[in-house]
């Protein structure tokens, strides 16, 4: 080979290498402009969602947020057809009290929100009226919420007085001793009420049931940092169990039964409210593990209308929501 033909390969070479450290550098500075240190999109319009790229798959450090930021259990909503009718029935059958109400007339809706203590420190029942909307379909992928009571009989008592449906009659689980009973709110809700001693948290379950189990548990893990506190396999009843939360005192609970791969969700119950130091780096947890494991975003990170309250909401594989809440803003709703 010539000099000439040396060099010539040489300077092809050269623009090789040259054009692709080019194209690493401007895809570097893309994704430098589109997103600040934190997570934050900046005001960019031609940004693309970091967590779109494939570069940006669940890692480590990313999946670490969920971990380290303050997360518990708000409230759970759901979709009433009266509203007064439920704090009513809330209030005299399950001793909860009515923290707060709120009207939304530019949104057409009106909340209630009930439990066993503050807003600022325990789970509560966020309770939703839509304008003229009388009755909703509670399909059967929605399981039943647990109320735990020292006095299940009694407890089963004031709900028959009171015009209640009971489902269950109280009495011990099968190959058991928990003292348990089932009934039904006005709008067809099904409550689980269990025996057990005094807690702080006695609204301290949410069950939802799940096509594919291990799914489900690896995305709560890693969209919201939850922790699989206890697997129930139940082959007796075709089921397995994964309890999920942060602590013991409040669990959603997700039950395969098996060879049942699909629910209807139906449109009454809406979601579980999580608490979030940030809800922009959330977000981007979020679509990361979306996109490996399924479901999307349905409001991107930012302040709710008519209250400003800033949120980000997104469905799980399964197609159940939920919604992640900046805890500064929802303590400024309490105050």
């Amino acid at each position: 080979m010539s000099k000439t033909q040396i060099c010539l390969c040489f300077v092809i070479f050269l623009t090789i290498l040259s054009s692709g450290s080019s194209r690493e550098l401007v895809s570097d500075q893309l994704e430098t402009e589109c997103f600040a240190s934190d997570g934050h999109s900046k005001s960019s319009g031609t940004c693309s969602p970091r967590a779109s790229s494939p570069r940006n798959a669940p890692n480590g450090e990313l999946l670490d947020w969920p971990k380290k930021d303050t997360r518990r259990f708000l409230h759970v909503v759901y979709r009433v057809g009266d509203l007064d009718r439920t704090i009513k029935f809330y209030t005299e059958c399950f001793g909860m009290k009515l923290s707060r109400k709120r009207d939304v007339p530019k949104e057409k809706y009106s909340n209630a929100f009930l439990g066993f203590g503050s807003e600022k420190t325990h789970f509560a029942v966020e309770l939703t009226y839509n304008y003229g909307v009388s009755s909703y379909d509670i399909g059967d992928g929605f399981g039943h919420f647990t109320i735990s009571t020292q006095d299940v009989y009694k407890m089963v008592e004031t709900v028959r007085a009171k015009g209640g449906n009971v489902t269950r009659e109280p009495g011990p689980v099968k190959g058991g001793s928990s003292i348990i009973a089932t009934v039904k709110d006005p709008d067809g809700y099904p409550f689980e009420l269990i025996q057990r001693g005094p807690t702080p948290e006695p609204l301290c379950q949410v069950m939802l049931r799940v096509g594919n189990f291990d799914r489900a548990i690896k995305f709560y893990e890693k969209a919201l940092g939850m922790r699989l506190l206890r697997k129930i396999e139940k082959p007796e009843h075709k089921c397995t169990i994964g309890r999920m939360g942060y602590n013991e005192s409040i669990v959603l609970e997700l039950t395969y039964n098996y060879g049942v791969t699909e629910y209807k969700k139906g449109n009454a119950y809406a979601q579980i409210a999580i608490g979030t130091d940030d809800v922009y780096k959330s977000g981007v947890v979020v679509r990361a593990v979306n996109k490996e494991l399924g479901g999307k975003i349905t409001r991107e990170p930012g302040p709710l209308p008519g209250i400003g309250t800033k949120i980000v909401s997104f469905l799980d594989p399964e197609g159940w929501k939920t919604i992640l809440v900046d805890n500064k803003d929802f303590m400024k709703e309490l105050a």
